[in-house]
């Protein structure tokens, strides 16, 4: 990591729960939370705020930092803010910044292992991350490893119904053909079949490895969800089902089935089946024997890297860590490995606090090599 004093770094947030951050000594200066950068007046209020930050401190700013996602409203302000004031704009990797948010929170000096876990970021790929076992130092980073990924039929409309996530994993475990006749008397027969077929041809079904995608697939699976009109309604369904179990018989086992491929990629394929074949007296013990499969794969696989890299931190960050059970049991288990496990403090483990790790990442970057960054530098993944 570098040790060089910190330049002064704006950073412009991502999409979801939209706030800016301006780092000054290393220390973050945040603007109110805009919300959803889809809302036109989420975007007048960021700019607005962006304006103030700059206004108030009278630092000259060295780079402006952003997501890699190039549609996204923030970026498209930081690219224009670089270009008014001479400096960088530097693109950071989603999860890299959810993991960095929280090195520079804890001030944690050193190599880290990261889990990112949410719905969604830009991967340096180009494709949908968010299941992401990570090793970060400062503004270097590897991706270690990360969940099997799942087809999204639909596209981006597969995020909002649960249920699509389910036809595709019944698609991945071979039951594809039992899509249409599952799922018809929820959504219709011609909607039902019509995912069958795309799933079959691989026709607007782009891949992801979001864990988020994957609590959908597992409520869908189980009737929990079919769509949902809030981010996170499917998680939120499954978890609370999950609770009322384990409420009643907490020593329940984790389901089996999770494996690690020779690529170090998580696969939860194999817990589906007892989610897709469970009767309704059921869903509540299989939700739980999801949710602590999955604390205890990602867990597992977060002590192997810490013992592979050499670091005792480990870092959660991402939306999915609002899950109760998920976060609470990862912990554990962790701290039962004698790591140390270090989470998000001011604002929470979503986007909201993302700015900062944005910022703290370019002003590694910066610092460490401000000759070689450009105006439109994105981050590589190294």
């Amino acid at each position: 990591m570098n040790t060089a004093p910190l330049p002064t770094v704006l950073a412009c947030g991502a999409w979801l729960k939209n706030a800016a951050c301006l780092l000054v000594d290393g220390q973050p200066v945040w603007s109110a939370v805009h919300g959803d950068l889809s809302d036109p007046a989420a975007c007048a209020a960021l700019e607005a705020s962006v304006e103030a930050l700059l206004a108030g401190h009278g630092a000259p700013i060295a780079a402006v930092a952003h997501d890699l996602h190039p549609d996204f409203f923030s970026t498209q302000l930081a690219v224009q803010l670089a270009a008014a004031l001479g400096v960088p704009a530097i693109g950071v990797q989603h999860h890299h910044a959810h993991i960095a948010a929280v090195v520079a929170e804890h001030h944690i000096d050193g190599p880290v292992i990261g889990l990112a876990l949410d719905g969604v970021g830009l991967g340096t790929d180009g494709l949908a991350w968010g299941g992401e076992l990570l090793w970060v130092d400062g503004a270097q980073w590897l991706r270690l490893g990360h969940l099997m990924p799942l087809a999204l039929p639909g596209g981006d409309r597969a995020a909002r119904e649960p249920w699509r996530m389910a036809a595709s994993a019944l698609h991945a475990m071979g039951r594809g053909e039992q899509i249409a006749s599952r799922f018809a008397p929820q959504v219709g027969e011609a909607v039902a079949a019509g995912v069958q077929q795309m799933l079959a041809k691989n026709l607007n079904c782009p891949a992801t490895s979001s864990t988020g995608r994957w609590f959908d697939a597992a409520a869908g699976a189980l009737g929990l969800s079919v769509r949902q009109t809030d981010e996170a309604q499917a998680a939120i369904a499954l978890e609370a089902a999950a609770a009322r179990w384990l409420a009643q018989y907490p020593d329940t086992t984790a389901l089996p089935g999770v494996l690690i491929d020779a690529q170090n990629r998580l696969d939860l394929l194999g817990l589906m089946p007892a989610l897709f074949d469970t009767g309704p007296d059921g869903v509540d013990a299989a939700a739980a024997g999801f949710h602590l499969a999955l604390a205890d794969a990602l867990a597992d696989w977060a002590v192997r890297a810490s013992s592979e890299r050499s670091s005792r931190d480990v870092c959660l960050g991402g939306g999915c860590f609002f899950n109760r059970i998920l976060r609470e049991r990862i912990t554990e288990r962790l701290e039962a490995a004698n790591l140390r496990v270090h989470r998000p403090l001011d604002k929470g483990c979503g986007d909201a606090g993302l700015a900062l790790g944005q910022a703290w990442v370019a002003a590694q970057q910066w610092a460490a090599t401000p000759q070689n960054i450009s105006s439109k530098e994105t981050e590589p993944c190294v």
